[in-house]
């Protein structure tokens, strides 16, 4: 019966463990978290989703505290077009970020960050600009683009001396994505490295429609590698969502695939960025707390713990100290709809949102709890401790679960008290 170690990722001259630990922000994938993976001889993420937030809290800058008060005038209007980023404070908190983590890198594995193209902070084009070029110049091992199309982003690094020694990959959710993005991308005459292939079963913001259930990752699977195929392309191809075992991972590299990237196992790690209380949320999820909704302000529909704080939760926006979210004309959809709670109740000291919610403070406050379909399972991958809660992993023990199980088996870890 096969593992996951009988198998090999090749990235150019990098043969790899093939896991590959998904980008969770913010700051869920931590540095640590990726470390390991690299550690392993794998493939961690770092993501740099609220850059500047990150690197107040693991390296005493004070980017938050600054555009704050640059854009403290603006707190009471509705008009955000003002609230701008430094581009310069952007490059600069990248690439603190980035170089902390590739200084203490170990092993044969790859440290890669992922880029949200959603995240567009009031200046999409410039700010997407500045977060990968100084990924690259802070010496990334590779990045992979998330949350949109990316149709322009490879124009953005085309110049730049690491265009074509970096790795470079892209998260599609369909072969019709992936014949835009080559498309789109063959003037810089640079095919990606790699191509994630996300299913309907993944944690956090989702490349379908509310009609996801509708959808099967390894039918998608199928349809990329046969269009690759068929097109004469060698192009890695790694499955995400809903990966849970070993064994599933296996099926899917039997078929073709070239790694597969999980990520819902590891929220539950010690080296994970989540609050210790937090991940005892995710351990105790039963199936039907877990929900996909509309509330994200980018558009996508999320996936999540029903029974996250920010849910509902009317909080004045918080564009001056972060606006990720704000677009080219300085709008966010849940500002919106703050507007229209307050202008229907006035008077009121709190309203309630409920149909969007404000993405840049409750993912900085760990108050909304994007997970994964499978997140129900977590309980059985531990031991429930004395006290009633459940004993953290290590993600070393979780990436060698996957690396060596077979028959769909789970190993726990050594026991510990609470």
């Amino acid at each position: 019966m096969k593992r996951v170690d009988d198998f090999r990722l090749q990235l150019g001259k990098h043969e790899l463990v093939p896991i590959m630990i998904g980008g969770m922000g913010v700051d869920i994938s931590t540095a640590d978290l990726a470390l390991e993976a690299a550690r392993l001889g794998g493939v961690g993420h770092i993501s740099d989703a609220m850059i500047k937030t990150v690197t107040d809290r693991r390296y005493q800058t004070k980017f938050v505290k600054e555009k704050l008060a640059l854009y403290k005038s603006s707190v009471a209007t509705d008009d955000k077009t003002a609230v701008k980023f430094d581009l310069g404070k952007i490059e600069e908190a990248t690439r603190l970020h980035v170089a902390h983590a590739m200084e203490r890198k170990t092993g044969s594995g790859m440290i890669f960050v992922n880029c949200m193209e959603k995240l567009t902070m009031n200046a999409p084009r410039e700010t997407l600009r500045v977060r990968m070029r100084a990924a690259l110049d802070a010496g990334i091992d590779g990045i992979t683009l998330a949350a949109g199309l990316h149709l322009g982003s490879f124009g953005l690094i085309e110049d730049h001396p690491r265009f074509r020694d970096a790795k470079l990959g892209i998260i599609v959710s369909s072969v019709r994505a992936l014949q835009i993005f080559l498309k789109k991308s063959a003037r810089t005459n640079r095919l990606p490295d790699y191509v994630v292939v996300e299913g309907p079963l993944a944690g956090g913001h989702l490349g379908f429609g509310m009609d996801w259930a509708q959808y099967d990752l390894a039918t998608i699977v199928v349809e990329v590698l046969k269009y690759l195929k068929d097109e004469n392309l060698s192009i890695p191809v790694i499955p995400a969502g809903g990966i849970f075992t070993g064994s599933d991972a296996v099926g899917f590299l039997e078929s073709g695939a070239s790694a597969v990237q999980v990520a819902t196992r590891f929220t539950v790690a010690r080296e994970c960025g989540l609050p210790a209380n937090v991940q005892q949320y995710y351990f105790t999820a039963n199936e039907d707390d877990i929900v996909v909704n509309e509330i994200s302000p980018t558009g996508y529909p999320m996936r999540m713990i029903k029974s996250s704080p920010a849910i509902g939760d009317g909080i004045r926006p918080n564009c001056e100290a972060y606006g990720y979210l704000l677009d080219a004309n300085g709008k966010c959809a849940y500002v919106t709809a703050y507007n229209r709670e307050v202008e229907a109740h006035p008077g009121a000291r709190k309203v309630k949102v409920m149909d969007k919610t404000c993405l840049c403070t409750h993912m900085r406050n760990f108050d909304l709890w994007t997970c994964g379909q499978l997140t129900y399972r977590l309980r059985d991958t531990t031991h429930r401790l004395a006290d009633g809660g459940y004993q953290l992993l290590s993600a070393e023990h979780v990436f060698k679960d996957y690396q060596f199980s077979t028959d769909n088996q789970i190993a726990l870890p050594e026991r510990q008290e609470a």
